[in-house]
């Protein structure tokens, strides 16, 4: 037996043994969606979106509550605050001298009985006037501190503020639904992937036990090349070539193997498992007519694709409701305690209460901002109309093209058994020298080329399929029908 036999066997062997090892531990496509609903990253992150959002109206909710301060304020001044007496001069010495008059004139009036003469009044007026305002000051006085500390507690509650809390809510509210579609978009598309993937592995572990039947086809006409070497039927060059094809074969089967482990590792990083994860999947990909059937109703109305669009439309809503809350007043009541006060030059209360009024009377922006967000419900509205179509064309497409496929396997599977027959005619005349090892070769590598046109026809008819589901909105679906 030569040395490139012998190679070829022992890596045979070792390939035949690679899946043995493997089974009762096969994970289902049902087990992969599981485990990246709870480990991938994408989907992680939605969740944490829609807890902030969550939070967010919670937080929305209590706006109504009141708000309560600590105020404090320390003042330093540059120069002393001053009493301007010299504004009032004039008033305080009008009025003394006039009261100076009113005085003499009421204690006069007690003795005597009468008034005092006009002209005594006359000459109290004009004395008092000349006193007063001599002995006036004719400066500014100042106090002497030029630094204050004040502290209190100051409250504000919201009694009307033309509908912006209700808005705010609305809006928050609408932030919560658009996070939950998002989730559900999100884990829809991570398991279509998931199933693609899936689809994916389980081709390719039909090329590779597919390939591996090639391969020790090719090692029976291997050695009976050789035997017939050894028994000077066979020219030595004939031998030679069926080690070429046996070579490219187990080449082959080496390529799809590693792009197995690339298929494995590209899954697990969807599933959101670490990279070496021993996620096993052994089964293969078998035919069978799937019928799905047609979609009644508005079954566009479930896709998170559809729903998403649609939230935006309450979003866009509830962000003309706010553009239109900004021309309207807003209503506080307010209050005021006072916790330290001393070093104030002016006697304050400890405490006070009011209302207080806020009304934007002119304001450019927002009658533009209301038109905006006008438009903006249009331009929602539309790209619903838009996701709906959308829909029903992928709907269409992919169901369109699982009939064109069906009929693509059924041809592929004629051709792939009579290309089976073919090569076990062919091997029936070698055997009874009617025909050379080449010629088995050739026929088995016309068949192992069918055979692998029929299963991408499969693994495709399989993939339409997932995308079919996928637009229903339900990718899941597709594990009743990979068993």
């Amino acid at each position: 037996m030569s040395v490139i036999l012998i190679r070829v066997k022992l890596v045979v062997i070792l390939l035949l043994c690679l899946p043995l090892i493997s089974i009762g531990q096969n994970t289902t496509l049902e087990e992969c969606l599981r485990i990246a609903g709870e480990n991938n990253l994408s989907v992680k992150q939605a969740k944490s979106a829609l807890l902030s959002s969550q939070y967010n109206l919670k937080a929305e909710k209590k706006s109504y509550l009141p708000k309560v301060d600590l105020l404090s304020s320390y003042t330093y001044l540059s120069s002393p605050l001053e009493v301007n007496l010299q504004t009032v001069r004039d008033g305080i010495v009008e009025g003394s001298s006039r009261q100076s008059v009113s005085a003499a004139n009421e204690v006069f009036k007690e003795i005597i009985g009468s008034e005092l003469p006009q002209a005594a009044q006359e000459r109290i007026y004009g004395l008092s006037k000349t006193i007063i305002g001599s002995v006036y000051p004719n400066y500014n006085p100042s106090l002497s501190r030029q630094s204050y500390f004040v502290a209190g507690l100051g409250v504000r509650q919201p009694i009307f503020l033309g509908r912006k809390l209700d808005a705010a809510g609305n809006l928050a509210q609408s932030l919560v639904t658009t996070a939950e579609i998002s989730v559900d978009l999100i884990n829809k598309e991570v398991d279509f992937v998931i199933a693609a993937q899936y689809l994916r592995i389980l081709h390719l572990n039909t090329l590779y036990v597919k390939q591996q039947l090639m391969v020790d086809a090719l090692i029976r006409n291997n050695n009976y090349a050789q035997e017939l070497v050894k028994n000077q039927i066979l020219a030595p060059y004939q031998k030679s070539w069926t080690n070429v094809m046996l070579t490219q074969a187990i080449s082959q089967l080496n390529n799809i193997k590693l792009d197995q482990q690339n298929a494995h590792l590209e899954l697990n990083k969807v599933l959101g498992v670490p990279l070496d994860s021993g996620i096993v999947i052994t089964d293969t990909l078998k035919y069978a007519i799937i019928a799905p059937s047609n979609p009644e109703g508005d079954y566009w109305a479930s896709n998170p694709i559809y729903r998403l669009a649609d939230s935006k439309v309450s979003y866009a809503k509830t962000a003309e409701k706010i553009s239109k809350s900004f021309s309207l007043p807003n209503i506080f009541a307010v209050g005021n305690y006072n916790l330290y006060r001393r070093d104030l030059p002016l006697l304050v209360p400890d405490w006070f209460v009011g209302v207080e009024l806020q009304w934007t009377l002119f304001n450019g922006q927002t009658r533009k901002r209301t038109l905006a967000a006008r438009q903006l419900i249009e331009e929602t509205k539309l790209a619903g109309e838009n996701a709906k179509l959308e829909i029903e064309v992928l709907s269409a497409v992919a169901r369109n093209k699982m009939i064109s496929i069906q009929n693509e396997v059924a041809s592929l599977d004629y051709a792939r058994k009579e290309a089976q027959t073919t090569t076990r005619l062919i091997r029936e005349r070698m055997e009874n020298q009617l025909s050379s090892p080449k010629d088995v070769n050739d026929a088995l590598l016309v068949e192992i080329e069918i055979e692998k046109g029929y299963q991408l026809a499969v693994f495709g008819y399989y993939l339409a399929a997932a995308e079919y589901f996928n637009s229903l909105g339900k990718p899941q679906q597709i594990t009743q029908y990979i068993k």
